[in-house]
């Protein structure tokens, strides 16, 4: 079974368009196996580039218009995947653009942090970006009806949408390849291919996210749990959400005097990633952590939607100092829309300081009608 994924097309046509294609994204996600999928609808002669081989990493990274002729000859397409692992691959792939301007390029990436540092500036107006995720819920819907989404939200919810984990049947399954994911692919870019002095360090500060899921952390209180000073806790922090681990939740805040303006969220991209890095994958009935699970996949699985529909747009919580709290905020073209975010059905109204300040729309989504939603 083959799900499509959202941004196929969009990719498709900006590879028609001559623009060189990237597609980033977490191990594991699919990048390779949508790629081989446009690629084949386009029927063009294409060179497939693994960049773990060292013939490829030699040629496409030397500078050598030559070289890099000699190795596309006859090609009408060059796939390069893994290039975050080529040397100065911008500057490589702008030689290229330039000077074969017939040749249509597309690449993949794991590391956005350290692709975009060898890529963005010297590909400026060459390049079209993609961000690929696990499965979002619009592309289950894309196979599975919605009663039969609806009815898969609490494996969801325990096992994330990895494409792998949806295509596993068996809950042990499931639990074996998420733990070998956590174990053996998700740290391996930032200790890689950063200088990480002490990389244990990362896996516990995971973990403290991981159990403070929903709730709003304290940079010097990590700090001083993990014996790191701030400025190693926020580059960590940093270094996660750039390798697609976990992203940040800013506060939102017009009025800094009854707001909380400084804090901050962190939520994981995927649901089975977080509940292997704390080892419980305990079924939902079992749980004591339901409302954490379901607020961070309904704010992962909007994410995903509004990054696949290539909206720009800027998220975040909301609470003042009286207590009052909204779980998720959008702004979007200068509209705000709030959302309250609640497991089962309930009757949820705006807080008063919210409306008094601020007119927006406000929903509350539950299991009910996430659809709607997502």
């Amino acid at each position: 079974m083959y799900i499509n994924r959202i941004v196929s097309s969009a990719v498709s046509e900006a590879l028609d368009s001559g623009k060189i294609v990237i597609i980033y994204g977490p191990r594991q996600a699919g990048k390779t196996t949508l790629s081989r999928k446009i690629i084949n609808a386009t029927g063009l002669k294409t060179l497939y580039a693994n960049a773990d081989q060292i013939k490829y990493i030699d040629i496409l990274a030397s500078r050598d218009l030559n070289k890099m002729k000699s190795l596309v000859s006859g090609y009408d397409l060059l796939f390069i995947d893994e290039a975050q692992r080529i040397p100065e691959i911008g500057l490589n792939l702008k030689i290229l653009h330039d000077e074969l301007p017939q040749l249509k390029v597309l690449v993949t990436g794991s590391s956005s942090f350290l692709l975009s540092k060898r890529i963005s500036e010297v590909l400026t107006g060459r390049k079209r970006i993609f961000t690929l995720l696990p499965f979002s819920i619009g592309e289950l819907r894309s196979v599975f009806t919605d009663f039969e989404v609806a009815d898969m939200i609490d494996q969801l919810l325990i096992f994330g949408n990895y494409p792998e984990v949806i295509k596993s049947t068996g809950y042990h399954e499931k639990e074996e390849y998420l733990n070998e994911v956590a174990a053996s692919y998700l740290f391996k870019d930032i200790l890689e291919l950063e200088s990480i002095k002490y990389p244990s360090k990362i896996r516990d500060l995971l973990r403290l996210l991981a159990f403070q899921l929903g709730s709003q952390i304290s940079i010097n209180e990590i700090g001083t749990q993990l014996r790191l000073n701030a400025e190693t806790v926020e580059r960590y922090l940093f270094l996660l959400e750039q390798s697609f681990i976990v992203f940040k939740l800013p506060a939102f805040s017009r009025n800094p005097r009854k707001e909380i303006s400084k804090s901050q969220k962190y939520y994981f991209y995927d649901n089975g990633i977080r509940n292997a890095i704390i080892d419980n994958f305990k079924l939902a009935e079992a749980r004591a952590d339901m409302g954490a699970l379901w607020e961070n996949f309904v704010i992962t699985e909007r994410r995903k939607k509004l990054i696949f529909e290539r909206r720009h747009f800027q998220a975040f919580f909301w609470r003042n100092y009286a207590g009052a709290e909204i779980d998720y905020l959008e702004e979007y073209q200068g509209k705000l829309n709030a959302f309250e975010i609640k497991v089962n059905k309930m009757k949820s109204r705006a807080p008063k300081a919210w409306i008094t300040d601020y007119n927006s729309e406000y929903n509350c989504i539950t299991k009910d009608n996430f659809l709607q939603f997502l």
